[in-house]
């Protein structure tokens, strides 16, 4: 397999080594503009009705794992026991009750619910049982499109999927990122490939409908040969769709940790040319097996039947109501993050306060510019659709960027839309940087 580094004559050089930082665009504009001072804006906008016909999706941050992976750039605990688990759920809980009285809330439903972590999956049938039972009482799930549950596979058990199952959860996605148990042992994942095939054996016999397997591009000590080996192992299993993402090593991970303490510069994962040859060679693959390619990330066995409801929705706009530790959320276009201290957000909301820690609320601008880019990494954007929405033409507001991909080799203009090619689809996150305003292109992300 060919490790040719994705570049075109026209084109800037591509950072080829794997340094400290993010890299993955999750939202815009970046975490690091967030600030405690605009608390305000958010609590103003919790106090007023929703704009009309804005979907409501619930996202719930579970930080628990068996263990903290070294590339793991989330909240999470490894140390809590079950009294402060429970804990935990009634503080977030408490937390939903708070915002189902607001004006914000307007006696929507959820249109769709996510369940991320951290390692939702590490809780007990009897604590989940628990937690879904509450919330569906707060904010019914009647009419529900979609409900994500993240999974590590070694925490899954026949009982707890079964459960699952009947809690109402449509799209159970696999965090398996390597089929090597040595790979997944010096990463610091917890599960190990007997644990997978037997959890998504199960899965399937269940009947859920979509099942998602997580891989990464990059891992410590991944080969060509391994990650051939991945990627033939994914499509035996022939999950409903693929996510596949590109290891990157932000401060605070493990990896970072290392590397700081041996004055490093250069973490030990593949270069960036590699990762992305890696991906261009899965989506080749999958394609050749019957997937399309929905994303920069997504490959999905049936584009009808196979949906991102929670991604779609929230690149469109949507409402998200946050709960738990860090968690980012936004309502009417005011963005927030909770406290990132696992006591302080306990204590918080038992005192019957938000526990939220930051906020921003973009403009105009900049809410044009946040849909246009994420959607872009489905790989094409049509121009009337953001017209009619935010009544700037993006062939104008854009005409600088746009021709810039273009003439890189990385995508297509016409009259209507613009499309990525596949090289300009895995590194879109890199190109995503040519939209942004000038006072955040080299600013730090998060």
């Amino acid at each position: 397999m060919s490790t040719t580094p994705l570049t075109t004559p026209h084109a800037p050089p591509i950072q080829k080594e794997t340094t400290v930082g993010n890299y993955f665009v999750s939202n815009y504009p970046p975490f690091s503009f967030w600030k405690p001072e605009l608390l305000p804006d958010i609590f103003n906008a919790i106090e007023h009705p929703p704009r009309p016909n804005t979907p409501l999706g619930i996202y719930l941050h579970i930080p628990f794992c068996r263990k903290r992976c070294h590339f793991c750039y989330f909240k999470v605990y490894t140390d809590k026991d079950s009294s402060e688990i429970r804990a935990y759920i009634d503080a977030a809980l408490k937390e939903l009750s708070i915002y189902a009285k607001k004006p914000v809330i307007g006696g929507r439903n959820a249109n769709f619910v996510y369940f991320g972590g951290g390692t939702p999956s590490y809780l007990s049938v009897d604590q989940l049982k628990y937690l879904t039972d509450g919330m569906k009482a707060l904010i019914p799930w009647d009419g529900v499109e979609e409900v994500t549950f993240e999974c590590e596979p070694g925490t899954l058990t026949d009982h707890k999927l079964k459960a699952l199952r009947e809690m109402g959860v449509t799209r159970l996605s696999l965090g398996i990122e390597n089929f090597d148990d040595h790979i997944l042992e010096i990463n610091g994942r917890a599960h190990r490939s007997k644990e997978v095939y037997r959890a998504y054996g199960y899965a399937r016999e269940l009947g859920f409908p979509q099942i998602n397997v997580d891989l990464i591009s990059g891992m410590v000590e991944e080969t060509d040969a391994n990650w051939v080996d991945c990627v033939k192992k994914t499509i035996e299993l022939s999950p409903d769709s693929v996510t596949i993402y590109q290891m990157e090593i932000p401060y605070n991970t493990a990896i970072y940790q290392q590397m700081k303490a041996e004055g490093k510069l250069v973490a030990p994962v593949a270069d960036w040319d590699v990762k992305r040859e890696w991906v261009k060679y899965a989506f080749a693959e999958l394609e050749k097996a019957g997937y399309t390619i929905a994303s920069a990330y997504t490959a999905v066995k049936s584009k009808e039947k196979t949906k991102f409801v929670y991604r779609d929705k929230l690149w469109a706009g949507a409402d998200l109501l946050s709960l738990g530790v860090a968690s980012f959320g936004h309502f009417s276009g005011t963005h927030y993050q909770n406290h990132h201290d696992f006591e302080h957000y306990v204590q918080k909301v038992n005192a019957g306060e938000l526990p939220i820690f930051r906020a921003l609320t973009p403009t105009d601008e900049e809410k044009f510019i946040r849909e246009f880019i994420l959607q872009l990494k489905l790989g094409k954007n049509r121009f009337d659709y953001f017209q009619n929405k935010f009544g700037i033409d993006p062939r104008q507001r854009f005409a600088v960027p746009l021709q810039t991909i273009q003439d890189w080799g990385f995508g297509k203009i016409d009259g209507e839309s613009v499309s990525l090619n596949r090289d300009g689809l895995l590194q879109v996150d890199r190109l995503l940087h040519e939209f942004f305003l000038p006072q955040h292109k080299n600013a730090r992300y998060a």
